[in-house]
């Protein structure tokens, strides 16, 4: 869907722009592709430190052993030096902040691991990267078809697309948080454990909130960073997740099957 809504709105500006909307649409494709292969041969920089085993055996261990039965190779591990409690993961890589470990038990980090090799597994580290090209190009063929055709028809259609493929985008990506969520509660000898990491994950950023809106201007913490402002959430959110944790503990036997 998401794809086809770009070629719809490729094949808009080409009929709107005439040749002129082939030439831009080959530049621009051209040039987000470029853009696209060199960040991915980029590698992590920043206050990342591998993970070693003989630093913490019971992580190292418990992530190779859920990445054999996921079927799937050790994943490099990194360790970020951030107090927030945050992971992520891209290529075959999982970042856990050091704040994870400071409001997690060890089943519960691992249990977050377990999400992100959720994600490896279904192949959304590959993914959600062309997505949010996908954006970009989307962005550009709009402005583009706004400010050259000066046609209200096509102006609305441009917007109307790219507002389709926004929506289309943050449902596809919410979908695949809860995909990973069942895909870690195979992998995890305690499923339980992912339930409770959210729930203190959630504790965690309700109590940062609160604070934050309780102390004055002058004497508002500075190290609480400001939150991006999101007109279309792409993130389900933990009460949602934990709901769908439920639902997926309580309904079936899951857990005695193998992933696939």
């Amino acid at each position: 869907m998401l794809f086809i809504v770009i070629a719809l709105e490729v094949l808009l500006a080409v009929i709107a722009l005439a040749e002129l909307g082939l030439e831009i649409s080959l530049v621009a494709f051209g040039t987000v592709l470029a853009l696209y292969l060199w960040v991915s041969t980029m590698d992590v920089k920043g206050n990342y430190v591998p993970l070693q085993r003989e630093e913490m055996p019971w992580l190292y261990d418990g992530i190779a052993e859920m990445a054999k039965k996921a079927g799937l190779p050790m994943p490099r591990v990194y360790i970020l030096d951030d107090y927030i409690p945050t992971a992520y993961s891209f290529k075959n890589t999982i970042v856990l902040s050091l704040g994870l470990f400071e409001v997690l038990d060890q089943g519960e980090i691992l249990a977050v691991a377990a999400h992100e090799l959720g994600h490896i597994k279904n192949g959304d580290t590959r993914t959600f990267p062309l997505l949010a090209y996908g954006r970009y190009l989307m962005v550009l063929f709009t402005v583009v078809l706004v400010l050259l055709t000066r046609s209200l028809a096509v102006s609305l259609a441009a917007v109307t697309l790219l507002a389709l493929y926004e929506v289309t985008r943050a449902n596809f990506h919410k979908e695949r948080e809860f995909q990973a969520d069942e895909t870690a509660l195979r992998l995890l000898d305690t499923p339980m454990n992912l339930k409770r990491a959210l729930e203190e994950l959630k504790y965690y950023e309700d109590l940062r909130v609160g604070v934050k809106m309780g102390a004055l201007p002058s004497i508002e913490p500075s190290i609480e960073r400001k939150q991006k402002v999101q007109i279309i959430e792409t993130h389900p959110s933990y009460d949602e997740r934990i709901f769908r944790i439920l639902v997926e503990m309580s309904g079936n036997n899951m857990f005695n099957n193998r992933v696939q």
